[in-house]
């Protein structure tokens, strides 16, 4: 099986080491070297409906990198687009779902799948209502947050809620809601102005027993603050 190892401390490297006949997948642009006994090809992962649905809902490369140990042994090093720490999970017993843009590599074994949720649930009734990416079979996954990661323990009667902006990826036996803030009683319209007034934007409520990934910084909360530095 590949080896995934995160190398360094700030903006790390993901180093891979294959042996021959050994492949991986990794989203586009995320390979930086490689020895001559990888070959690098781009293909459509799942075929073309799920290349298409992984683009449009996810925001993911329609093409991704596939690494391949032809000539022999090698090694390659990886990078996430945005920067910030990984973390290596493993997939079987566990799997998981993955929010846009955290995916690095994973071992060929491992497949990422796209479904969807019920949009009017979301909105109303505060579950559901987005695309999602779940891992199934086995093997290895990478993933990526924008700056530090961390890994946070849900145990059963204990729910934890974490804004939608800083989740990583979250074990798929964990049960979920997604609203607008974190009251659970105030119905739609009042959840939307609190989340205005308090500056909170779309937050997951997760139950169960299960792990969810965290990041420290928001894209979306940096890109809002860069747009507004610049002159007009």
């Amino acid at each position: 099986m590949p080896v995934f190892t995160i190398t360094g401390e700030e903006d790390p490297f993901l180093h891979v080491t294959l042996r021959h006949g050994e492949k991986i997948y990794c989203e586009a642009n995320a390979m930086v070297m490689m020895e001559s006994n990888l070959e690098l090809k781009g293909k459509m992962n799942g075929g073309l409906g799920a290349a298409l649905m992984r683009t449009f809902a996810n925001g993911e490369s329609f093409f991704q990198q596939h690494i391949e140990a032809v000539k022999g042994d090698g090694d390659c090093l990886l990078s996430p687009t945005l920067p910030g720490a990984m973390q290596v999970l493993d997939v079987g017993q566990r799997q998981y779902m993955i929010s846009d843009g955290a995916f690095v590599a994973a071992s060929s074994s491992v497949n990422l799948n796209v479904r969807t949720q019920n949009v009017g649930t979301a909105l109303f009734g505060q579950t559901g209502g987005f695309f999602i990416t779940e891992t199934s079979g086995s093997g290895q996954l990478v993933v990526s947050g924008f700056g530090s990661v961390a890994t946070l323990d849900v145990e059963a009667g204990k729910d934890i809620v974490i804004d939608n902006s800083h989740v990583v990826c979250w074990d798929s036996s964990l049960r979920y809601e997604m609203s607008v803030s974190t009251s659970r009683s105030s119905g739609f319209l009042g959840n939307l102005v609190n989340s205005v007034t308090s500056g909170e934007g779309m937050v997951l409520r997760f139950s169960g027993t299960g792990k969810v990934v965290v990041c420290s910084r928001s894209r979306a909360a940096f890109l809002s603050w860069l747009s507004s530095t610049k002159p007009q």
